[in-house]
């Protein structure tokens, strides 16, 4: 009786495990997206005496606004002209000053827009690039932040110096600057698209490991 060989089964060896959801483009492109969109939401609240004076976009601040009760510098607070008559203040006049763009906001909102196209790609280096602007735009949105507190802080300083010229004017124009107490507030939309694009580039990090692996 010849001896038959079996042939030996198969060895079934499994492919790759799938990507997990941190592995595709969808959690990094969704918040590049939420945090783009969020420029169009109001960014600060500037108030005078804790009432609302008007709510600046993050859209409007990185394009250029119209400001209300504004004067025909460049600064945020510059905005009470003051007449006289028989020695005494009688009124305020004012009207709508166009305000630059500001730096930060443009750049933030530039390279959260690079971020969002970058975020689309399967390149490693281009998943890479997503995910540092990510980190370079919520670094942005700071620093506009800290730069307009800035600009309030010299324009509260300096707006005695400016409420008027002669005749007891600076007294008053001092009275007056302290009583204003003129705030610019910014709103939690602000803050939700800081951590937004931080959470894109989290998710672009996560994206990459995964590759790798």
């Amino acid at each position: 009786m010849d001896n038959q060989q079996i042939p030996a089964s198969p060895v079934y060896q499994p492919g790759p495990p799938p990507p997990g959801m941190f592995g595709t483009k969808i959690p990094s492109s969704v918040a590049f997206v939420v945090a783009v969109l969020l420029f169009f939401m109001p960014f600060i609240d500037i108030k005078c005496n804790n009432m609302s004076l008007q709510t600046v976009s993050g859209i409007q601040l990185a394009t250029g606004f119209k400001m209300k009760n504004g004067s025909s510098s460049n600064s945020l607070l510059d905005d009470i002209k003051t007449d006289k008559v028989d020695e005494t203040i009688t009124k305020t006049t004012t009207k709508t000053d166009n305000k630059d763009p500001n730096l930060y906001a443009m750049v933030a909102l530039g390279l959260g827009v690079l971020g969002l196209l970058l975020s689309f790609t399967n390149a490693k280096a281009a998943i890479g690039g997503a995910m540092v602007t990510g980190i370079a735009s919520a670094g942005s949105l700071i620093g506009m932040m800290l730069d307009i507190k800035k600009k309030v802080k010299m324009d509260m300083s300096s707006g005695a110096d400016k409420s008027g010229s002669g005749g007891g004017l600076e007294d008053f124009g001092k009275e007056l600057t302290e009583k204003m107490n003129i705030s610019v507030d910014f709103t939690p939309w602000f803050y939700v698209a800081v951590v937004a694009f931080l959470a894109a580039a989290f998710f672009c990090y996560k994206r990459m490991s995964s590759m790798r692996s």
